[in-house]
């Protein structure tokens, strides 16, 4: 072949069938492979044998961290650097500081789960090269179910691949090629 190939591209009629292509894909040993449907689909994750995400443990870490935080800035404020009895209160009348720190975790949860996101999915990613596709780019958001392996998958090999996908029922299969002007 003399053009690069990117990825191999399979369109299957419905969910129940892109969730049980995407079993026999995982089954068959590939690990870089994605599937694309206009909707989330229930089970596609232990179909595709997705671990689950770390993100959840790293935001947990961080709002731990950032209430304790607080609470010993707070401490640190009203009874160290600035003593002031008001009304009587203790100088560390840590009942006053949930407010504020519960805000600051929340703040700071909402920013790492954001960044954590897009780190982790490979986000900003400007143009995909599944776009190179017209089939996949007219129907991925409207009708269509899109199983794809991509090239530099350890067992790709083009015209295998591309069988293996015709084998477990996948219509309109094409090689992802980048267009010349690219």
């Amino acid at each position: 072949m003399s053009e690069k190939v990117l990825a191999v591209l399979a369109e299957f009629k419905d969910p129940a069938d892109l969730l049980h292509a995407a079993e026999k894909v995982k089954d068959q040993g590939f690990k870089k492979f994605d599937c694309h449907s206009p909707f989330p689909i229930h089970g596609m994750d232990d179909a595709m044998g997705e671990k689950r995400s770390p993100l959840g443990y790293v935001v947990g870490v961080v709002a731990v961290i950032s209430v304790i935080g607080m609470f010993a800035f707070q401490g640190w404020t009203s009874a160290i650097d600035y003593p002031l009895v008001l009304s009587g209160k203790p100088l560390f009348s840590y009942q006053a500081y949930g407010v504020a720190s519960w805000a600051v975790m929340v703040l700071l949860s909402a920013i790492v789960t954001v960044i954590g996101m897009m780190v982790l999915i490979g986000l900003p990613r400007f143009h995909h090269p599944l776009f190179y596709s017209e089939n996949f780019s007219k129907k991925v958001n409207d009708d269509g179910f899109f199983v794809s392996i991509e090239a530099d998958d350890p067992q790709f090999e083009a015209e295998k691949t591309k069988k293996f996908l015709e084998s477990i029922g996948g219509k309109n299969i094409e090689l992802v090629v980048p267009n010349e002007e690219d």
